[in-house]
């Protein structure tokens, strides 16, 4: 592990020391009279210690006071009351749901309308338009018609 030039180290080796148990001296129990001084209950341990200290009361939950009775008809009032609440929400929200679906719907038939009305403007106005048609002017299709030549 070390290489051959290393010199050798002394280790030393701890023990750890055991604790010994505490020597057990049977404590004389006094018994206290009863009065304004708590009572001492004492407790010897299976080494033989006596541990001493102040018995304490149970705690007493307090008692239960009596609810008073809720109407039938209390009760169904006040359910019959959330539920209009809530079928009138539902209902508004619903009504506000329709006007904007019913707007939008209208600004897209708006909408469709400009651009197509656009494309035919552009079609009616556009001077460059597909010269591979037939033109047709009418002042000279009308006097070649009646044989008006002039």
């Amino acid at each position: 592990m070390y290489p051959a030039h290393t010199p050798q180290r002394s280790v030393e080796v701890h023990h750890p020391t055991p604790i010994q148990a505490p020597v057990a001296h049977s404590a004389p129990v006094v018994p206290m009279q009863p009065g304004s001084v708590p009572a001492v209950a004492s407790v010897v341990l299976p080494d033989g210690r006596v541990v001493t200290g102040y018995a304490i009361d149970a705690v007493r939950p307090e008692p239960v006071t009596a609810k008073p009775a809720v109407s039938r008809a209390a009760v169904n009032v006040a359910l019959g009351g959330v539920g209009f609440l809530a079928v009138c929400g539902g209902l508004l929200l619903l009504t506000s749901f329709i006007a904007a679906l019913t707007a939008f719907i209208g600004q897209l038939i708006i909408l469709a309308a400009v651009i197509f009305g656009g494309w035919i403007a552009v079609q009616v106005l556009s001077g460059s338009g597909h010269k591979g048609g037939t033109t047709v002017h009418i002042r000279k299709a009308v006097i070649k018609r009646n044989h008006f030549h002039g």
